[in-house]
């Protein structure tokens, strides 16, 4: 499997360089990079093809995709434009979320067949990801966008292998290399000597070591792979693929989370930065960890890089230590490191270290008017689901990036038995109708409450919000809520699941492609003709295009029709749509196994150190 570039210059170390001739600078986030609009001019270029041909398989009746293509071509603008987003929810989400990746992929087998998905990745321009949904993301594009099924497949067993939990170590593959000692001291060496060059750790440095052991194809957890390494990927820089951007949200240490009052950042292989009206900027993400003060970097002052090390962003997206803490009896850990747990866990609980440390904050100085972190020489983020919106929507809604229609694959665990229920969804809804303006000129569909969700069964199945683009004031893309339910496997795992058995990772990862095509058409044998009709939606109105008939079958059937039931919902359970498959062995823990904190205790333990 091949991988992106170990492009840092001292494995996980930043490193401070000299600067490059036009010294990196913050940008006002007024518009898209330029990097994102050069590369934006040849991607949507090159989804043409794919969406044509995805078209033409659905075969929509009545209406001639491919004349469609054709007539509009000219002029992208006129097509749709795409948006994917995998929501949190630890290794249930990244495996339901790879499902869902895998049905979309055309590079999968029988992905093209008759009933099936295949080809609305390639047509996609965006694909978000956060917390679990982040890993699946940046998993697939670290190793050079590969896909799910060579991930699931690898020969080498280096990625994607979750028999053990990553506070024990998988039994084969690049982990067995070190004896369980020698792992964790390896991980508290690399952070270490992060630390001694003059950064900041954290608890997030130790989990996303962890996790790139799991997700990254390389011997030694990728030290040197950057997040900002996929730009210069071929296949990327050819826009061959489509654009990843993994969320967190801005907390300090101890601070409550609402989302109104939340500022949510993106990583994109080109930037750092929020859209948001409060900070309101982007820093390029290669110099991420250099010392900037008012948006610029003073004379003298070095370049850093190496700091946008790939696993500890895809830890950042997903640093849920503080829920971990509460669940500290239940905990399965290795039996080396039991006696450091307690006091461990304690001192960070005490320290409300659950945070991944950006410092020195790039955004010192800059916007003093309206910055909240203007005047803090440390910028902490978090998990991109403690606002509730646990879908990372907030990317792909941005005006200056024109997404028609976002497919938001939800792995969220709402209710008591740990299936969505909508709340990412009204929590993105209610953001931007906030009286502050933080959603700053965003615009999202009308979402009912969680309880109608569930009274309607619309957390059972696809449904479409903001059919009736006439409601809405300014551009809404459409979004297909895909939430997991189950198809084909009890999918419902707690987020902490710490590991699965390869038949229990299979299953789920089937019963998400099972949930994305609707049993590949057999639960509704017209779900394909809808998924054309939803891609086609806004371009159809934009275009002057009269809507096809099976097209408003399809918005009949799948849009929200407006209706309310917020009485309060019974228990959820719901039943298979399709057979159950079977799995051999134990699945893992369902409802504890709360591993991520506790690692960090184990390797900082391990090797008796403790702090910052």
């Amino acid at each position: 499997m091949p991988r992106a570039l170990p492009n840092a210059p001292n494995g996980y170390t930043p490193e401070s360089l000299d600067c490059p001739s036009k010294r990196p600078t913050i940008r006002d986030a007024g518009d898209l990079s330029d990097s994102e609009k050069s590369w934006l001019e040849t991607r949507l270029g090159k989804t043409v093809d794919p969406m044509r041909d995805l078209l033409q398989r659905i075969n929509i009746p009545n209406f001639d995709a491919q004349q469609y293509i054709t007539n509009n071509g000219r002029n992208r603008s006129a097509l749709p434009n795409i948006g994917i987003a995998m929501s949190g929810g630890g290794y249930r989400a990244l495996l339901n979320g790879a499902g869902a990746i895998a049905a979309f992929d055309a590079r999968e087998e029988n992905a093209t067949s008759a009933g099936h998905l295949g080809g609305l990745l390639q047509s996609a321009t965006y694909l978000g990801g956060l917390s679990g949904g982040g890993w699946l993301v940046g998993s697939l594009f670290v190793n050079n966008f590969t896909t799910v099924s060579a991930s699931l497949n690898d020969p080498s067993h280096t990625v994607w292998q979750y028999d053990q939990s990553i506070a024990e170590g998988p039994d084969k593959g690049s982990i067995q290399l070190l004896d369980t000692a020698s792992y964790f001291k390896t991980i508290e060496d690399q952070v270490s000597d992060k630390r001694d060059a003059g950064f900041n750790r954290s608890v997030t440095d130790y989990w996303g070591r962890a996790l790139s052991f799991q997700l990254i194809n390389a011997t030694d957890g990728g030290p040197s792979y950057t997040w900002s390494s996929i730009a210069l990927a071929p296949n990327f820089a050819q826009a061959d693929t489509p654009f990843p951007v993994l969320v967190a949200d801005g907390r300090a240490p101890g601070e409550l989370l609402f989302s109104s009052n939340t500022t949510v950042f993106e990583f994109n292989p080109f930037e750092f930065g929020t859209w948001d009206p409060d900070t309101f900027g982007f820093v390029p993400l290669e110099y991420l960890g250099s010392n900037f003060s008012n948006g610029e970097l003073a004379p003298g002052v070095p370049c850093v890089r190496g700091f946008d090390n790939a696993g500890y962003i895809m830890g950042t997206s997903s640093s849920l230590f503080n829920q971990f803490l509460l669940n500290l009896n239940t905990t399965s850990i290795p039996s080396l490191a039991k006696t450091f747990i307690s006091s461990i866990l304690t001192a960070i609980g005490q320290d409300n270290n659950d945070i991944a440390d950006y410092s020195p904050n790039p955004f010192y100085g800059y916007h003093n008017s309206t910055n909240r972190n203007a005047q803090s020489s440390r910028l902490t983020l978090v998990d991109g689901g403690e606002d509730l919106q646990n879908i990372p929507l907030h990317p792909l809604i941005q005006p200056n990036r024109h997404v028609d229609v976002i497919f938001a694959v939800d792995s969220s665990a709402d209710t008591d038995n740990f299936w969505p229920n909508g709340t990412s969804l009204v929590a993105t809804y209610e953001r931007n109708l906030n009286s502050t303006g933080i959603g700053n000129g965003t615009s999202f569909p009308a979402i009912p409450d969680t309880n109608t969700f569930v009274n309607l069964g619309l957390n059972t199945r696809p449904t479409f919000f903001g059919c009736n683009s006439s409601n809405t004031s300014s551009m809404t893309p459409l979004i297909v809520y895909i939430p997991n339910a189950p198809y084909v496997f009890q999918s419902n795992f707690s987020t902490f699941t710490a590991s699965y058995n390869t038949s229990a990772r299979n299953a789920m990862v089937r019963n998400g492609y099972e949930g994305a095509t609707m049993g590949n058409a057999t639960v509704d044998p017209q779900w394909p003709v809808c998924v054309g009709c939803a891609v086609l939606s806004r371009s159809l109105e934009r275009t002057g295009t009269e809507v096809p008939g099976a097209c408003e079958e399809c918005f009949q059937r799948y849009c929200w029709d407006g209706r309310i039931n917020g009485t309060r919902p019974g228990v959820y359970e719901p039943g298979f749509k399709g057979k159950a498959v079977q799995v051999s062995g134990a699945v893992g823990l369902r409802g504890n196994g709360y591993v991520a904190v506790a690692f960090a205790a184990v390797v900082v333990g391990v090797v008796g150190v403790v702090g910052v």
